[in-house]
C-alpha cells in the first residue's frame, strides 16, 4: 500500500531573502484550528530570528485567507481554559506585531474574525478583488481578539473601525482599499505575483532602516513628543551608523543603485 501524504497545516516557501507562511487547510478556509495555530508557532520564530529571512509574507490556500476561529476548539469555554488558549496564541502574535522585518498579508480571499487580525498583523496588506473582510465577532457574541480592536483603529480610524466591529458588516476588498485597510488591490490571478515583486523589493531594503522606521511607528501612539523626538534621534543615530547607510550614501554620490546588505 502507499502511505497517504499528510499535507502540514503551515508551509513555509522560500525564495531568496522572502519566506511565505502559507496557511494550508482550505476544506476549513484556513480557520484558526490548533494544527494552525501550533504551525505558525512552530515556524514563525526561526524566521523572525533567520538573518537570511530580511521579509516575510503570510497567505493562505484555497479560496480564503483565514475563516476564523476554529468552532470546534470552543467547546470548552471555561475562563481558565479560554485565558490558558489566548495567551499560547500571543506566544507567536506578539512577535508578529512587533517583528523588525517587514511582514506583508496576501488575502486571497475571505479574512474573517481572527483572519481579519492576523492579516492586520501585516505592516502591508496586498488584497485580491475576491477578497472580503469581516470582524465576525459580534456574530458570535464573541469579543474581538489577536489585537484587532488595537490594530484596526490605527489602519483606519476609529469611526470606520467602530462601524466595521461593531457592526459585523462585510468589507469588500475595494471597500477596504479606499478607507486604507488594504495597501494595494490586485487581480487575482496577479496577487502572489505583485506581493512578491513588494516583498523583494523590501527585503533588498536598508534592514536597519526599515526596523528602526517599523518601531517609530509603534512609538508614535504612545509617546509624548518630546519622547517620540528622543527616540527619532537614537534612531537615526544607529542607522547612520550601519553598514547599509554606508552604502546607501556611496550609492548616491556613484549616482548608482544601492546595494545593501541588510545590517
Amino acid at each position: 500500500m502507499t502511505a497517504t501524504t499528510v499535507e502540514p497545516s503551515v508551509r513555509v516557501e522560500r525564495d531568496g531573502a522572502v519566506a511565505t507562511l502559507v496557511l494550508n487547510e482550505p476544506k476549513s478556509m484556513n480557520a484558526m484550528s490548533a494544527g494552525i495555530k501550533a504551525g505558525i508557532e512552530d515556524h514563525l520564530p526561526a524566521l523572525l530570528a533567520d538573518p537570511e529571512v530580511r521579509a516575510i509574507v503570510i497567505t493562505g490556500t484555497g479560496r480564503a485567507f483565514c475563516a476564523g476561529g476554529d468552532i470546534r476548539s470552543m467547546d470548552d469555554r471555561g475562563t481558565l481554559t479560554v485565558r490558558a488558549r489566548m495567551t499560547r496564541t500571543y506566544r507567536w502574535l506578539v512577535p508578529l506585531l512587533t517583528a523588525d522585518k517587514p511582514v506583508i498579508c496576501a488575502v486571497n480571499g475571505a479574512a474573517a474574525g481572527a483572519g481579519l487580525s492576523l492579516a492586520l498583523t501585516g505592516d502591508l496588506i496586498v488584497a485580491s478583488r475576491d477578497a472580503r473582510f469581516k470582524a465576525g465577532f459580534p456574530g458570535l457574541g464573541a469579543a474581538a481578539d489577536l489585537g484587532l480592536a488595537y490594530t484596526l483603529p490605527r489602519a483606519v480610524g476609529y469611526q470606520r473601525a467602530s462601524d466595521i466591529l461593531l457592526t459585523n458588516r462585510e468589507v469588500s476588498a475595494e471597500e477596504a482599499h479606499a478607507m486604507g485597510l488594504v495597501a494595494r488591490l490586485t487581480e487575482p490571478e496577479a496577487l502572489m505575483a505583485t506581493t512578491m515583486e513588494l516583498a523583494q523589493a523590501l527585503a533588498r531594503g536598508p534592514t536597519v532602516s526599515l526596523a528602526l522606521t517599523k518601531r517609530l511607528m509603534r512609538r508614535a501612539y504612545e509617546l509624548p513628543i518630546e519622547g517620540f523626538l528622543e527616540a527619532e534621534a537614537l534612531s537615526q543615530a544607529v542607522a547612520f551608523g550601519s553598514a547599509d547607510f554606508d552604502e546607501g550614501v556611496a550609492a548616491f554620490k556613484g549616482k548608482r543603485k544601492p546595494d545593501f546588505k541588510g545590517r
